[in-house]
């Protein structure tokens, strides 16, 4: 099979190539997917680039989200057979073989019945970013109906699921945005109102429609801080789910005096059952057609350097490769 691989970490255009490799087979467990799509997140470039992780041993095939078909099913898989559609998540992870090729090879829970009507495209896009979404707004969306969220970076991957997730569950919700473009992407994912997170006025803006928040998913930590813990309800949730260049100084008296949690979310170590939780939340969600895809770049598997790139300089949009 042809697929794009690395064997050291560095530079998309230096460690990244195409190649012809055998097409694995799946083990016990496990299901092998024709892969249609290919999703790109920034967890990808920052594994391959050596940010995040050291080299891989031998060789690794990128990026854990993308859609296909089961073309082979390992023993003991139970639920998914050969010809189904699935969407996949971490595909990547702990595992050789990623999506950025014409096969992978998954464990069967990492495999997700999509449903016919549902395009590549949108269950390519779901993946890392959706079930990052679900699991920052609690993981259950019972518990969402009636409250308020604040969704900060509503036009990216994982904003955007934040808000149509949470707007599933029955919540308020409230975007911020660096651009009228942007904006337009979170009120078009169904964002309640939509503020300039850069602006003196959001705090009064954000009041205009909820006295408070109950939940805020957060993309930029140290620079929302401000906002964030100005808008909390006592009890409030603050789940971040990026990195920045530097750590912000947490103001631990403020965060105790509103009995405010924060919550750090990396997906690689979320447990078991929790995962399972924001994995089957999404599912339900896409199921009764309440996610949509963002915008898409589409890249061939040759210019696979080019889609990390892409998504490394902060493509607005979802950015896949189509092997």
């Amino acid at each position: 099979m042809r697929a794009a691989l690395y064997r050291a970490t560095g530079e998309a255009a230096r460690v990244l190539s195409v190649e012809e490799i055998d097409t694995p087979d799946p083990g016990p467990g496990e299901v092998r997917v024709r892969v249609a799509c290919s999703g790109v997140n920034p967890t990808d470039w920052k594994s391959r680039s050596g940010l995040t992780s050291a080299g891989p041993d031998g060789f690794q095939v990128p990026h854990h989200d993308g859609t296909g078909v089961v073309d082979a099913v390992g023993d003991g898989v139970a639920g998914l057979t050969e010809g189904q559609r699935v969407w996949l998540y971490l595909a990547a992870f702990a595992n050789r073989y990623g999506t950025a090729a014409e096969y992978c090879v998954v464990p069967a829970a990492r495999a997700v019945p999509l449903p016919d009507w549902a395009s590549d495209e949108l269950g390519a896009s779901l993946g890392v970013p959706a079930v990052t979404a679900a699991h920052c707004l609690g993981g259950d969306p019972r518990t969402l109906e009636g409250t308020t969220v604040l969704v900060a970076g509503g036009a990216g991957a994982v904003g955007h699921f934040a808000i149509e997730l949470a707007k599933h569950a029955g919540a308020v919700v409230v975007a911020t945005a660096s651009s009228e473009p942007k904006a337009e992407l979170a009120r078009a994912a169904g964002a309640d109102l939509v503020v300039d997170y850069r602006d003196a006025a959001a705090v009064d803006e954000i009041r205009s429609i909820a006295p408070c928040v109950d939940r805020v998913v957060e993309v930029a930590l140290g620079a929302n801080l401000e906002l964030d813990l100005a808008l909390c309800a006592p009890g409030a949730v603050i789940a971040s789910y990026a990195s920045e260049a530097t750590d912000p100084l947490m103001p631990t008296r403020r965060l105790m005096a509103g009995n405010v949690t924060l919550m750090y979310v990396l997906l690689y170590g979320v447990a078991a059952p929790q995962l399972a939780a924001a994995v089957a939340w999404t599912s339900v969600a896409l199921g009764v057609g309440a996610l949509s895809a963002l915008p898409v770049h589409r890249y061939p598997l040759d210019e696979v350097a080019s889609a990390q790139d892409a998504v490394e300089r902060h493509a607005v949009g979802k950015v896949l490769v189509v092997p």
